[in-house]
């Protein structure tokens, strides 16, 4: 049997801890082509002092320069977190295949929850969504990180 989606979630998972241990919103992606991680990413923001470093994003970066191509067809996201608007668009733009994310983000979530970027029809890409996987470990990581935040005064 081959790896499972778990596996992979598993080590986004790992990114996302290290994440919160620099203070980041506990968010990790790997993407992974033909059971190879080419690109690992959690989030970033204020490490970087960058909007746009999202774990998803930080993500598409390194797979990009370790493939030396924008395109990455035929791979797999898998991130904690559903992404929100812009990171749904790079991985349309990317032209990454199949989406795992584990837990839904109610706020700004643009997969399921807030809106439906990725089931555009119009899109000259389509990728293809899987969520709930390892969702309870993905869920509890943030809720404790922000009541730990919400805790200690910054």
């Amino acid at each position: 049997m081959g790896v499972t989606p778990e596996f992979w979630m598993q080590q986004a998972l790992s990114l996302a801890r290290e994440a919160a241990s620099m203070g980041e919103v506990p968010i990790g992606a790997v993407l992974v082509r033909q059971g190879e991680v080419i690109g690992r990413g959690s989030n970033r923001t204020i490490t970087d002092n960058d909007p746009t470093a999202h774990a998803e994003i930080v993500a598409l970066r390194d797979a990009a320069k370790s493939v030396a191509n924008h395109r990455l067809i035929d791979t797999d996201l898998f991130v904690t977190i559903e992404p929100c608007t812009m990171c749904a668009g790079a991985l349309v733009h990317a032209r990454v295949a199949r989406l795992f994310f584990g837990a839904r983000e109610p706020r700004a979530g643009s997969v399921v929850s807030t809106c439906q970027v990725l089931a555009n029809p119009g899109l000259n890409h389509q990728v293809e969504v899987f969520e709930g996987i390892s969702s309870d470990a993905c869920a509890e990581l943030m809720t404790t990180f922000f009541q730990h935040k919400r805790r200690v005064p910054s």
